[in-house]
């Protein structure tokens, strides 16, 4: 198979492309800056339509990752990278006759900010939606299911919390304040969470790229299946990369109005730096949130091939290599 990966200087687009590779596709990976892999690479901003018909031009497939994965920043950033991209996208495989699309999405498109206990994918909806980057990725899910078509079958995957060695989001976030001593447990720490390793939610997106065709016009929420105490989580990656883990905890009430302060402020002095703490990261902390898999696994004929455990010893074994 012929395939276009956009964002594969990301951790997950990075891992998706050699995964590709490695059974024998034929990969152009598109993204800013040099990926390093050996494919062909086309490098420029994935809203600029020029770049991406170079970089659609020949392909079978298309998995559009790219996008602007952050809690801060104008609202314009998100829509060009994230709503525009995605448009630029679309366009681009209509034009190039590309015949699958895997739209890479998040389960924070459907997340009003309740509990979300065995849930499905349930719809796009960014009027409801967190943040600038939950209601950018909502936008564009829904841009690329319309674009579902007879010749362009297109398929959302929703990956969770994607984390493994490497990743400057999840990990690199928690490790980084549990070293600077600014990690609280947020709530009870009780919370049950859904979380997925890079080399399944790699798997899975290779899965959704043979499926699509027969499997197309939906949105698929692709996670581990090990739902697991929130506090245990973060006390595992804790763990792995050899950092202290939670020492206090804040109540959700607490951190939800300091998540807030904190974005006021940084959004008053136009701070481009993570906040210490946001409104989103509370609700994430404190509130149940794990999936139903069914639909997914069976639509995919996907399963996780990492168990949580074996993924924290690889976390683990990668932090004491030196990283």
């Amino acid at each position: 198979m012929r395939v276009l990966v956009t964002g594969a200087s990301g951790m997950l687009g990075r891992a998706t492309a050699r995964a590709l590779l490695a059974r024998g596709d034929e990969v152009t990976v598109l993204q800013r800056r040099p990926s390093g892999l050996p494919c062909r690479e086309v490098l420029g901003d994935v809203a600029d339509a020029g770049v991406v018909a170079r970089a659609a031009q020949g392909r079978d497939a298309v998995v559009h990752l790219a996008a602007k994965v952050d809690v801060t920043g104008p609202w314009a950033e998100y829509a060009r990278a994230n709503v525009q991209g995605t448009r630029t996208v679309v366009a681009a495989c209509r034009a190039a006759d590309v015949s699958r699309l895997v739209h890479v999405s998040s389960p924070s498109v459907a997340h009003a900010g309740a509990a979300l206990v065995g849930a499905g994918a349930e719809p796009a909806d960014p009027a409801r939606a967190r943040g600038h980057y939950s209601r950018s990725k909502a936008v564009a899910e829904l841009d690329a299911l319309t674009a579902d078509s007879e010749s362009l079958a297109v398929l959302a995957v929703r990956p969770h919390l994607v984390w493994g060695p490497g990743d400057p989001q999840l990990v690199g976030r928690i490790v980084e304040r549990a070293r600077a001593g600014r990690l609280p447990l947020v709530g009870s720490g009780a919370a049950l969470v859904d979380t997925t390793y890079v080399d399944n939610a790699a798997a899975a997106l290779l899965a959704a790229a043979d499926a699509c065709g027969p499997v197309h016009g939906e949105a698929l929420v692709v996670s581990n299946g090990e739902p697991r105490p929130v506090g245990e989580v973060v006390a595992r990656l804790c763990r792995a990369a050899g950092v202290p883990g939670p020492r206090r905890r804040v109540p959700f009430g607490v951190a939800w109005l300091a998540g807030g302060v904190a974005e006021g402020v940084w959004t008053a002095t136009g701070r481009r730096s993570t906040p210490p703490l946001t409104r989103f990261l509370a609700e994430q902390l404190a509130t149940a949130h794990w999936f139903d898999q069914t639909r997914t696994r069976a639509a995919l004929r996907w399963r996780p091939h990492v168990g949580l455990d074996e993924g924290f010893a690889r976390l683990g074994a990668w932090y004491a290599s030196g990283g």
